[in-house]
């Protein structure tokens, strides 16, 4: 558990309430205080894992690299790029990615990709190696074979910050049984270095903190 944040977030008043926020233009109808914007964790798993006070290892700031797989239409990478450096944001579906290339219109430094999380081959040309941070955020089976997929891109010393979604691998088993399977296969690649329950803010949802293993 930690109550460090990135730079470039913090708990910031609306309407008297501290809550997370970024500074950057709005993208989903978040409240807004001059140049910050609320981070809103039930719309946001890495948002939830930084209000539990999980140590994501993220630090923030323009030399900061990250490769978010499952960016939708930019609720969360949009967050993401305002604090870090180069983010890669992978989609697959058409339509959000849409939102998402508007998303990046105003951030520089966010990168949108349009294709599959599971198939790393068709945009390794595109994503440097070494990033400090893989966000991964994937409705799909295999959820733990994507991240192990995707391993090649991130530094030794770097993070994976894996939000599994129970009902995305079966709808028909208990959510503890599958969060133990998606763990037992991660860690063929992966030392698990924290995991919470994100269920005040997503059901059947878990939150994972792992770092590669030596090579």
């Amino acid at each position: 558990m930690s109550d460090d944040l990135p730079a470039g977030v913090e708990r910031h008043p609306f309407d008297g309430t501290d809550r997370l926020a970024t500074r950057g233009d709005p993208v989903y109808g978040e409240p807004t205080d001059g140049d910050w914007r609320a981070w809103n964790p039930t719309r946001s798993k890495l948002g939830a894992m930084l209000e539990l006070e999980m140590d994501t290892g993220l630090e923030g700031g323009d030399e900061e690299t990250v490769l978010y797989l499952g960016a939708a239409s930019g609720t969360t990478v949009s967050h993401v790029a305002d604090f870090a450096g180069p983010t890669y944001a992978v989609e697959f579906a058409a339509r959000p990615a849409r939102d998402l290339l508007e998303t990046a219109a105003s951030r520089p430094r966010l990168f949108p990709l349009l294709a599959d999380a599971r198939k790393p081959a068709t945009y390794a040309h595109v994503v440097e190696s070494n990033v400090d941070a893989i966000v991964q955020d994937v409705a799909t089976r295999g959820q733990a074979r994507v991240a192990l997929e995707n391993r090649r891109f991130l530094a030794d010393d770097g993070r994976l910050l894996l939000a599994i979604k129970a009902r995305s691998e079966d709808v028909t088993r208990d959510p503890e049984d599958v969060f133990a399977d998606v763990r037992a296969e991660l860690e063929a690649e992966y030392e698990i270095l924290e995991t919470s329950r994100l269920e005040q803010y997503h059901a059947d949802h878990l939150g994972v903190v792992a770092r590669p293993r030596s090579q």
